[in-house]
């Protein structure tokens, strides 16, 4: 066994000797030195060896190792020295540039819009997207027979958990928690059972309301009417048109002039000149007895809009799903 450690120790010197480049290299070391090679094929034998032998032979075996690992080592490093121009980086090349992302144009017009209201005394509340059907429909007037369910298109947890369909469940938790007065916002994610090229299963919402004492429809008119001006930046004509929701009464729709054609009428209006923006109303009495509100003290208003709906029409957008399908020629223009 001494002569065979002899004879690899030679022939792995030799092999070294003649190894070029990086795949060689590897090449030798898998055949001399990895755990199937010649090295450890040599000392498994050692356990066939006279007992007297088996110390020094083993002593001479690690000895073998160590020299082989000793000059693989320092020929991986001789030739790591030795890399050709076309293996070294080009220093005159020119950079990469690492292009940045960008705030989606939905988040950036959800952040205006909270920003504007931030600015006139609304604080933000958020909330869970699974909510109880207490809070989504009951604690705002819409029992369970309440006909008002089917405009919702509802996708159900179980029997008493859904998928929010609006924000407005923030306005029933605000109140249990707070007394008037009261000014809050509360944006997020929604979600209906409704798909086509102007809705989407998922959605966003900025909802709010304001209560006190002596809150009245020219409240309500006079903020809504500043904040759209702030949110689409410039002076627009805005009208309120009678309306239904359960949570609110007197209700109204607000309209405000086609940001398209300038209230001329045009494809996106209808012809009309105006666009229907978001829902609004006073606050119903009954909606004030489930928190313990005393609605021969206070008074206040709710409203609501679809964000995407708000950056359709500031951008010029008129499809909404460009939004959601992720073309950077499209997100890169925000």
């Amino acid at each position: 066994m001494e002569q065979d450690l002899e004879k690899l120790r030679s022939a792995a010197s030799s092999a070294l000797a003649a190894v070029t480049d990086a795949g060689q290299l590897e090449a030798f070391r898998i055949r001399y030195l990895g755990r199937n090679g010649e090295l450890s094929a040599l000392m498994k034998q050692l356990g066939s060896a006279a007992k007297e032998d088996r110390p020094r032979l083993g002593k001479l075996a690690n000895s073998l190792r160590s020299e082989l690992e000793k000059i693989f080592s320092e020929k991986t490093s001789a030739l790591a020295g030795q890399a050709t121009d076309s293996e070294k980086p080009d220093l005159s090349l020119p950079g990469r540039r690492t292009v940045g992302g960008t705030v989606h144009p939905v988040t950036q017009m959800m952040e205006e819009i909270c920003s504007v209201f931030a600015h006139m005394g609304f604080s933000i509340a958020e909330g869970p997207d699974i909510e109880l059907d207490h809070y989504n429909f009951e604690a705002l007037n819409i029992p369970a027979h309440h006909p008002a369910r089917d405009m919702h298109d509802t996708f159900y947890v179980s029997d008493s958990t859904l998928l929010r369909t609006h924000t407005s469940p923030m306005q029933a938790r605000v109140m249990e928690k707070q007394q008037p007065p009261l000014r809050v916002i509360a944006p997020g994610k929604v979600y209906r059972c409704d798909s086509d090229i102007t809705h989407t299963p998922m959605f966003q919402q900025v909802e709010g309301m304001l209560v006190d004492k002596n809150i009245s429809f020219a409240d309500l008119k006079g903020v809504l009417t500043v904040s759209l001006q702030k949110i689409f930046e410039k002076e627009l004509a805005v009208r309120f048109r009678p309306s239904f929701f359960p949570f609110t009464e007197p209700s109204a729709e607000v309209d405000i002039e086609c940001v398209i054609c300038g209230s001329k009428g045009c494809r996106v209006c209808k012809k009309t000149g105006w666009i229907e923006i978001l829902g609004s109303g006073m606050i119903d009495p009954e909606v004030f007895k489930m928190v313990d509100y005393d609605p021969e003290i206070y008074s206040g208003f709710a409203f609501g809009m679809g964000v995407e709906r708000i950056a359709m029409l500031k951008y010029g957008i008129d499809d909404l799903r460009l939004f959601y399908e992720n073309d950077l020629r499209f997100l890169s223009q925000f």
